[in-house]
């Protein structure tokens, strides 16, 4: 998946991992992690989730990466907010309240900005990517987040050879062997989702299930 599929996907409005509420495995979840409010949470591959909203609403302040400038865009405009916009070596900063949303590219973000990151939530990241990315992923972006950090990791699980990603499904055994020589993992709960989910099912998919992990950085 390169850069541009990404972009073109937005520019055609292919756009059905964005949801059109916010996730309630998240709402369920996140305060399980008891990240204090004031805390810095870093939300990558964000699009325009609603997420960011909830978040910020618990008191914590998000920062969020797209690359994708339509997203950028609509995230303000559809909660009509005007944002104020200032580059630097991360990438174009768009800032509005508790959320500064950064257009530009994940693996570019600055060590000594995830640094400051004391926890992080993954939805559409990991999953986006084809396996042959997610290592990269996980050494060159997880690896910047700071000791002690933790968040949530939300994964699908599906037959492979059923349906051509993204998103793509990520089995735990993966996860512990991507994540597991530097973070704590915790399967907080795994559920089957093929019922709620009619293009899956259209396109052939047989099982289809979500998985939540609490991961902290050792």
């Amino acid at each position: 998946m390169d850069a541009q599929f990404w972009l073109q996907r937005w520019q055609e409005g292919q756009i059905g991992f964005h949801r059109g509420d916010v996730m309630p495995l998240l709402e369920q979840y996140w305060p399980s992690l008891d990240v204090p409010a004031g805390s810095r949470v870093f939300v990558p591959l964000a699009g325009k989730t609603l997420d960011m909203h909830w978040l910020a609403a618990q008191g914590l302040e998000v920062l969020g990466c797209e690359l994708s400038p339509l997203a950028v865009e609509a995230f303000f405009a559809e909660a009509g907010l005007t944002p104020q916009v200032e580059r630097d070596a991360d990438g174009l900063h768009h800032r509005a309240g508790a959320i500064d949303l950064v257009q530009g590219d994940v693996f570019a973000l600055r060590a000594d900005t995830l640094a400051t990151m004391a926890a992080f939530y993954d939805r559409a990241a990991l999953i986006a990517l084809p396996s042959a990315m997610r290592k990269d992923y996980v050494d060159r972006v997880y690896g910047k987040l700071p000791t002690r950090s933790r968040g949530l990791l939300i994964t699908l699980e599906y037959p492979p050879a059923e349906k051509a990603g993204p998103p793509f499904p990520i089995p735990e055994a993966e996860v512990q062997a991507l994540f597991a020589p530097h973070w704590d993992i915790e399967l907080l709960t795994r559920r089957d989702i093929l019922a709620s989910e009619p293009r899956f099912i259209a396109e052939g998919v047989t099982a289809l299930s979500t998985a939540v992990y609490r991961l902290q950085r050792r």
